[in-house]
């Protein structure tokens, strides 16, 4: 992905962790990009849930990550849980 910006990560998370989060937001960046299969996108959703596991802490990285690169977890997952299969993409709002 041709990012140019930093992620927002925990530095107490763990290795595994943090390529878990990692993993989600790069699915997040997909689904803006190019597309992205739901499953998969669930699958690392449900993995990144088991490190911010706080509501109170997804919507932090969420406004962060949408901030760094214009991409909204909370979207992609509401089109996604919407869609349940298959795969979804949209475009970067300007």
């Amino acid at each position: 992905m041709g990012t140019n910006y930093s992620y927002p990560i925990d530095l107490s998370w763990s290795t595994e962790e943090t390529i878990s989060v990692l993993h989600f937001l790069n699915q997040v960046e997909k689904a803006y990009e190019s597309k992205v299969d739901v499953i998969s996108l669930l699958s690392a959703y449900d993995n990144f849930k088991k490190v911010v596991s706080s509501k109170s802490q997804e919507k932090q990285i969420d406004r962060a990550f949408e901030k760094l690169s214009g991409y909204s977890i909370y979207r992609v997952m509401t089109l996604a849980r919407e869609k349940k299969k298959g795969v979804i993409s949209f475009e970067k709002k300007i």
